[in-house]
């Protein structure tokens, strides 16, 4: 079964041609060079741009799988800027109303999840997922491909967001997650004491938004009274603080909840310091982790077309009256 899949969630226009776990084409339109100029994502210059190019970017992807307008659809539908997603929605339910063919609403962050089973044929559920992102951090049980149970998740901003927001105002581009972590060297709490938030809320729950004020504060009261900020090293502690809260409380959720499979998923799972660290904490645990390759850490439609195919197979389909939505839970069904 061959699946058209479609993402546009953010500023990534996105299409791929999947079958089962294979990936037979994936092809990515970026706009990170048009939003860099702002700092971050305009919600509707990415929309516009999605519009230009959804048409041409699904014609490369069947071009390149070697198939034509005639199998079964999948899209991104929630969640995410709720322009972008309505542009790749629509363009979906067209074809599918088009062509008669069946359509598949995919979960944004089902899909990231789901980037691990392109890379690695043995992983299956149940496993513990830390869902990581600029816009989401979820730490989930996957009980079953199309069912999933939150255990924790941030009360406030997400990971990516404040590694974000710091890049941000220490003068990075966009994006500024990925620049932060290639401009860290070595962390120093001494000479930055940055905070490490907690919250009462859940015993896996997350806090972000305190950490990511101490930052923008510190910066800016070091540049009011005329210093400089050593840029690669608060990088580092930022990203270090981040990294700790994030492992601390997966690791603590795997020795509760007996699971012996981690999986790690969304934009973050990129980081290079988060990939190495809990890579070495799972050993020292005899636990198993598993992390998308670094193509598909990113937004794309090969994860979604992947997704697609067990959401299919559990009778998640959809018909004219599908609509997206910016935010949505997990387990929404």
């Amino acid at each position: 079964m061959k699946i058209l899949a479609i993402e546009s969630s953010c500023d990534e226009t996105a299409a791929a041609v999947t079958e089962g776990r294979e990936v037979l084409s994936n092809i990515v339109a970026t706009q990170i060079a048009e939003h860099k100029i702002y700092g971050g994502v305009v919600p509707e210059i990415a929309s516009r741009r999605h519009t230009e190019a959804i048409s041409a970017v699904a014609d490369e992807a069947l071009k390149a799988a070697n198939i034509g307008y005639n199998d079964i659809d999948a899209v991104t539908f929630a969640p995410g800027l709720i322009g972008a997603l309505l542009v790749g929605v629509n363009f979906a339910k067209g074809l599918a109303m088009a062509l008669n063919k069946p359509l598949i609403p995919v979960h944004h962050l089902r899909s990231h999840i789901a980037a691990n089973y392109i890379s690695h044929s043995e992983l299956k559920p149940p496993f513990l997922c830390l869902l990581v992102s600029g816009g989401n951090t979820v730490l989930a049980e996957v009980t079953d491909y199309t069912k999933f149970k939150i255990i924790g998740e941030t009360q406030d901003d997400a990971a990516g967001e404040c590694l974000d927001k710091a890049a941000r105002c220490l003068g990075l581009s966009y994006p500024g997650g990925v620049n932060l972590d290639k401009t860290a060297t070595v962390a120093d709490t001494g000479k930055y004491p940055l905070p490490h938030p907690h919250v009462s809320t859940g015993e896996f729950d997350f806090s972000f938004s305190g950490l990511k004020t101490a930052v923008m504060n510190l910066v800016n009261n070091t540049s009011q009274k005329g210093g400089e900020i050593d840029v690669p090293v608060l990088c580092a502690t930022v990203r270090q603080r981040v990294c700790d809260m994030l492992i601390s409380a997966t690791l603590a959720a795997a020795e509760k909840t007996g699971f012996k499979t981690i999986a790690v998923a969304g934009g973050v799972s990129a980081n290079s310091e988060l990939r190495a660290r809990l890579k070495a904490e799972c050993e020292k645990r005899g636990l198993t982790l598993y992390y998308p390759e670094l193509k598909y850490c990113g937004d794309n439609a090969a994860m979604v077309g992947v997704q697609a195919y067990y959401e299919f197979k559990d009778g998640n389909t959809a018909g004219a009256e599908l609509n997206a939505a910016a935010t949505m839970p997990i387990n929404y069904r």
